[in-house]
């Protein structure tokens, strides 16, 4: 079982690049330590800024340091990054369209008994309403790693984020595939197409194997381009299927299922169901508590699928 949670994964790419790139800088509001980030701190003190709890001060430093040619990973828990400073990411961030990147760590329901005020289940809606503001939920370490080092290689805005567990791998690390911005077909079927990203791709997957063992064809998506969301890809099968299940660890409003409703209703029109966290506020339990509660896991993805194509 995979014990490496994907805000390593981060920590361990940027250790890789800092040791030859020097404009690489790393930010935490008082966060190094749920963010992973302590080792960077450690071996690059000079590449390193800690602002503490102030989370508007973070994101409009690091566009400070943009502007003069660094290239800043701002952490900071989701639930904060995404609400604290919010205008500092739409203005100092996006509007200005400087080379800042905003790691969410902690996202969705990760912080588990902490309740709504710690949860981030509005994250993707609220920066993907942002111009400029690319979205980004990596499924595993494996794809993490390509994410960051895809975005190392660009100079535009972008908010990642990051549950605070490990998750179950979905790729192998030599067998990872990865295009930019591009969804990753983790299976191919005709009765239905699973749509998932984050967290949610790993049940997804397992999901589609559940079905396929009864008969039932299905295409699963990983889509951890939330925005830009990979239209081309999402019609092609989206055609072909009776039905799209969308399923998000994220409010039912403004996420990955409006966005994949959206195309499919004005390209081709076929019922679209969103599987979500619900419009209050969840349970008091660990993720998996979580998701199961819901049915956001492999049986209730599953249940979902075959109820919309009515098996």
């Amino acid at each position: 079982m995979n014990k490496i949670p994907n805000r390593q994964a981060i920590c361990e790419v940027l250790m890789e690049h800092a040791k030859e790139d020097r404009d690489i800088v790393v930010l935490c509001s008082d966060s190094r330590g749920s963010a992973s980030l302590a080792p960077f701190a450690s071996a690059f003190p000079e590449q390193f800024i800690e602002v503490g709890i102030a989370e508007q001060d973070l994101v409009s430093i690091s566009a400070g340091l943009a502007k003069c040619g660094k290239k800043p990973f701002a952490a900071s828990p989701a639930c904060f990054l995404s609400t604290r400073s919010y205008e500092q990411a739409k203005i100092d961030v996006a509007y200005s369209n400087t080379n800042v990147k905003l790691i969410g760590i902690s996202g969705g329901v990760s912080y588990g008994a902490l309740g709504m005020s710690h949860h981030s289940a509005q994250d993707i809606a609220a920066m993907s309403a942002i111009p400029n503001m690319r979205v980004y939920l990596p499924s595993d370490r494996h794809q993490t790693r390509k994410l960051v080092e895809a975005l190392l290689e660009d100079q535009k805005p972008a908010y990642i984020r990051v549950g605070r567990n490990p998750v179950e791998d979905i790729y192998e690390e030599d067998n990872t595939p990865f295009a930019m911005d591009k969804a990753t077909v983790l299976r191919e079927g005709s009765d239905v197409l699973i749509v998932a990203c984050g967290e949610m791709v790993r049940p997804a997957k397992e999901a589609g194997e559940a079905l396929a063992a009864e008969g039932i064809s299905a295409t699963v998506l990983d889509m951890y381009c939330v925005k830009p969301l990979d239209a081309e890809t999402l019609l092609k099968y989206a055609e072909s299927a009776k039905a799209v299940i969308a399923v998000e660890e994220h409010s039912p409003f403004g996420g990955l299922g409006s966005m994949v409703a959206q195309q499919v209703g004005a390209n081709c029109p076929k019922k679209v169901v969103c599987m979500s966290l619900p419009d209050s506020p969840v349970i008091t339990g660990n993720s998996k508590e979580v998701f199961d509660y819901y049915g956001l896991n492999a049986e209730g993805i599953a249940a979902c699928a075959k109820a919309a194509i009515g098996k």
